[in-house]
């Protein structure tokens, strides 16, 4: 029988990712505080719709917006590791990581009564030490890797890059990988953003970026027997009105075509029960 689980996921990273990329000006800073109003709509349109999700909260904002955070725990959301500032692990040694990552898990407990299990590291960019310190913080899962769209796999630690020669591959771990893409977030088709020398042009037109998340989920139910597709969003991104409308319209969409909607860790759960062993590479 097949089973098609979506995954909807929500960055809360209100003003922690203007901080951490120095833009401490007023008016970035409003754009994060944006994400605050952004998630009392989401919350909203998810208990309406009867929708468990996952929310990635940096520790910054869990200490910013209590209450907001409060909320979302207790409608049932399943809060996750965004870091502490958002800042990438890429950038961070391995100490400070460590450190980071412990003090945002602690923020967690204090709000849930136990630690993460999943993990998404800001920005998407891992360090060579993010799994191990994941796997050493007894972390199920982490998400912000691509290497499938609609299939979890096991994440690597340890893969050799030569400039010249083939790229040796680490060993496999029992880290689980739920992968993201690009393609399926709200912030790069919306965000206009300006910084030096360069410019995210965003401002897509909402419908048509509706459109390839529609797609995406008919192709893996054409396609597949079982899989998961990761939405990512950000409150302060989809939560406009008219993004809203369209959040709402790919609920009900998906609906139609048979989605499940799921929490990260359920849907990996789900994956170490049906297929275990998938995606080990050697």
């Amino acid at each position: 029988m097949s089973r098609h689980l979506a995954c909807l996921s929500f960055d809360f990273d209100a003003m922690s990712g203007w901080i951490a990329r120095g833009l401490t000006t007023p008016t970035p800073l409003s754009r994060g505080e944006f994400g605050a109003i952004g998630a009392e709509r989401i919350l909203t349109l998810l208990e309406k719709y009867n929708i468990r999700s996952t929310w990635f909260i940096p520790g910054v904002t869990i200490v910013t917006y209590p209450d907001i955070c409060r909320r979302v725990m207790d409608a049932g959301h399943e809060i996750g590791h965004h870091g502490w500032t958002h800042t990438p692990p890429a950038k961070l040694n391995r100490d400070t990581e460590a450190e980071e990552l412990k003090r945002a898990n602690d923020a967690i407990y204090e709000l849930c009564g136990h630690h993460a299990s999943g993990y998404r590291s800001p920005s998407w960019d891992l360090s060579p030490h993010t799994v191990e310190l994941l796997l050493e913080n007894h972390f199920l899962y982490d998400s912000s890797m691509m290497g499938h769209d609609h299939h979890p796999y096991r994440a690597r630690h340890g893969d050799v890059i030569a400039s010249e020669g083939s790229v040796q591959f680490g060993a496999t771990t029992d880290l689980i990988e739920m992968p993201v893409s690009w393609t399926l977030d709200d912030y790069p088709y919306f965000e206009f953003v300006r910084s030096g020398t360069s410019i995210l042009p965003g401002l897509s037109t909402a419908r048509e970026v509706l459109k390839n998340w529609v797609d995406d989920f008919v192709y893996m139910c054409r396609n597949e027997q079982w899989g998961v597709l990761t939405y990512t969003f950000h409150p302060f991104v989809i939560g406009r009105g008219h993004r809203m409308m369209i959040l709402e319209e790919l609920i009900k969409t998906l609906s139609n075509q048979g989605a499940i909607f799921t929490t990260m860790i359920d849907a990996a759960t789900d994956f170490t029960k049906h297929e275990p062993l998938l995606g080990d590479q050697q």
